[in-house]
């Protein structure tokens, strides 16, 4: 037979305060007959403290909710894992929820983790939140963003140099000599790689170089939509260069070139974004840029926990430094080999 503490406290004669704080050593001031009385109950029933019971106490589930937009992709279930490091670590669980992009998915998983009583909110969100958004209705629950800064927000936000990681990957792919560079990128509903892009078309516009809007092709961030972007972009025959918007398309993209015979980089220079692990293991090694996406994740639970222990305190926002990976999918071609 499973006792609740409430159910001990009525066979003990005490509060259910009183059972609480003599479990958690913290029941000094009650007399040793109390406590021995407590004690043999448990004993007796074997009682094991569940988050349930706790919360009776606590008024916390030892739970935080997580949405992500897609979490069978790469660099999100890497940010999961830095979560779940931290939280584990605390006796914390996580409700991971799959939003699929979606907002109206999203919204209802954060209506139905708020009923589920979570402590905090973790929201990696492609999405720009409306005023009326359930979250905005109570400012005081603590929430950590992670949405590239599409929400204005003065506390809780994890941001991501992504201009500065992209600049210096096409800059990288223009001191190399090349004139005539792709670009893949996400598809309408997905996350928006803003920055990217923009870093893309600045290093062109500075340079002096061909924008051809055949030049820029959408698709999923995925290996098969970057698979399918990759053989528009290469309809182009003068592309020496494709920068992907991430290192998935970049996966796809390999698949792309091979089928066209073209080999990389003899032909044809790649470089992803985000530095995922398996890239350094393709053949050839991927150039990427890195973005820590466990220390985003571990950095959001630590802040979300800090805020749910902490009382009302203001959370910070953190800034993350992106790094330029070079490995052996570039290469330096001559100028006037292609115009």
């Amino acid at each position: 037979m499973k006792l609740t503490i409430r159910e001990i406290a009525n066979l003990a004669g005490v509060s259910v305060t009183t059972v609480s704080q003599i479990l958690n050593n913290k029941g000094s001031r009650f007399s040793d007959a109390t406590k021995k009385k407590v004690l043999e109950i448990v004993e007796q029933y074997q009682y094991k403290p569940d988050f349930c019971d706790s919360n009776i106490i606590t008024r916390q589930s030892q739970t935080v909710g997580m949405i992500v937009p897609d979490a069978t992709d790469f660099f999100f279930s890497k940010v999961v894992e830095g979560v779940e490091t931290y939280l584990n670590s605390l006796g914390y669980m996580i409700l991971l929820c799959n939003s699929k992009h979606s907002s109206e998915k999203e919204t209802q998983y954060v209506t139905e983790l708020l009923h589920r009583s979570v402590d905090g909110i973790i929201l990696a969100t492609p999405n720009i939140l409306p005023q009326d958004h359930i979250l905005k209705q109570q400012p005081a629950f603590p929430v950590v963003l992670i949405d590239r800064g599409m929400n204005a927000r003065e506390q809780g936000q994890l941001l991501v140099k992504e201009y500065e990681g992209a600049y210096q990957a096409v800059e990288y792919l223009v001191t190399q000599g090349h004139r005539h560079i792709g670009m893949l990128r996400e598809t309408q509903g997905y996350y928006q790689l803003t920055e990217r892009l923009a870093a893309y078309k600045a290093v062109l516009k500075k340079h002096g170089l061909p924008m051809n809007e055949t030049y820029i092709q959408s698709g999923e961030l995925t290996l098969k939509g970057g698979y399918r972007a990759a053989r528009e972009v290469l309809k182009n025959s003068e592309i020496t260069a494709i920068f992907c918007g991430n290192d998935e398309m970049a996966i796809g993209a390999y698949q792309a070139i091979e089928e066209r015979n073209l080999r990389i980089p003899q032909d044809i220079s790649v470089v992803g974004f985000d530095g995922l692990e398996v890239s350094g293991y393709l053949a050839p090694s991927l150039t990427t840029v890195y973005q820590p996406a466990f220390d985003i994740g571990y950095c959001a639970a630590k802040f979300l926990v800090e805020a749910i222990r902490g009382g009302g305190e203001k959370m910070p926002n953190r800034t993350f430094e992106t790094t330029f990976i070079k490995r052996n999918s570039t290469r330096m071609i001559d100028n006037s080999r292609k115009k």
